[in-house]
């Protein structure tokens, strides 16, 4: 079993940064992802990175802002955002994928952390 801990969450302002962190424990899985989910919508797809931190991928709603990454050592995985703009406000959840290398769809994970909520104002 794999158990996630996601942190880092908080309030800044339009243009500003935030670092998403991702503690996990357990087995290493194939894919781990970020989603976010802002009221009344879909759980909607952010960025994947594989087990061996070696391939990413992104939604294009955040290429080019937002960066995944992940320390093999920590079993920890990251979410540099940068430039936020105001509709990047959602809970963001962390995911593995234990079989699916590069999943970008809610059904192909397998585990999900906590939510912690960023807040982007205007």
């Amino acid at each position: 079993q794999v158990q996630l801990q996601a942190s880092g969450g908080g309030l800044v302002q339009a243009g500003g940064s935030l670092r998403l962190s991702c503690a996990a424990s357990g087995h290493t899985c194939s894919s781990y992802g970020w989603f976010r989910q802002a009221p009344g919508k879909e759980r909607e797809f952010v960025a994947v990175v594989t087990g061996s931190g070696g391939s990413t991928y992104y939604a294009a709603a955040v290429k080019g802002r937002f960066t995944i990454s992940r320390d093999g050592a920590k079993n920890t995985v990251y979410l540099q955002m940068n430039s936020l703009k105001p509709e990047d406000t959602a809970e963001y959840y962390c995911a593995a994928a234990r079989l699916t290398w590069g999943a970008t769809t809610r059904s192909a994970y397998d585990y999900w952390g906590q939510g912690t909520l960023v807040t982007v104002s205007s």
